[in-house]
């Protein structure tokens, strides 16, 4: 079998994975110790983020003609794929959280739902909070002025009832 045939499931591969992602994130792992890069795998995992060591030349070949074309210009090195298919954020915000933490550690470059974002625009990205957390902040400010309302009319309804007299001390 020819060496073009054996790569071409990697690259199936590959295209099947960012095809319908919302989000890639190109990432240096060079340096990371073997136990740096099990804690951050299962994290990725746990947010259900794809995370996978391919070699440049197949990550080339699939990104060819594609929305992610623009990250092979960063293909040298020992880079490591992040793929998100639901949240766009996540790979984002958790490799720049172990990248603060693990100093070797690199966030290159990515395509977030379409758009090309160079390792700033992934930083900036990453300070977003999660959407849980975006949702219970919207739901806590929708329910504070009901509270506060409900708050007020109580100590109302407080005030303008009768106070009940005690009974006289003989």
């Amino acid at each position: 079998m020819a060496k073009v045939e054996l790569k071409q499931p990697v690259v199936e591969e590959i295209v099947n994975t960012v095809k319908d992602a919302q989000a890639v994130v190109l990432v240096n792992y060079s340096g990371l110790t073997v136990e740096q890069d099990t804690i951050l795998r299962k994290e990725l995992r746990e947010s259900g983020v794809q995370y996978k060591v391919y070699k440049n030349t197949m990550m080339h070949r699939a990104f060819a003609g594609t929305d992610f074309e623009q990250l092979s210009d960063h293909l040298n090195g020992t880079n490591a794929l992040a793929v998100s298919a639901q949240d766009a954020t996540a790979p984002a915000r958790i490799l720049a959280k172990y990248a603060k933490q693990f100093q070797k550690m690199e966030l290159i470059a990515g395509v977030i739902e379409g758009k090309y974002s160079d390792a700033k625009g992934l930083q900036a990205l990453a300070d977003i909070p999660s959407r849980e957390v975006l949702l219970g902040r919207l739901f806590g400010s929708m329910q504070s002025p009901i509270t506060n309302f409900a708050r007020v009319i109580k100590q109302i309804a407080e005030k303008d009832s009768p106070a009940e007299e005690a009974p006289a001390a003989e």
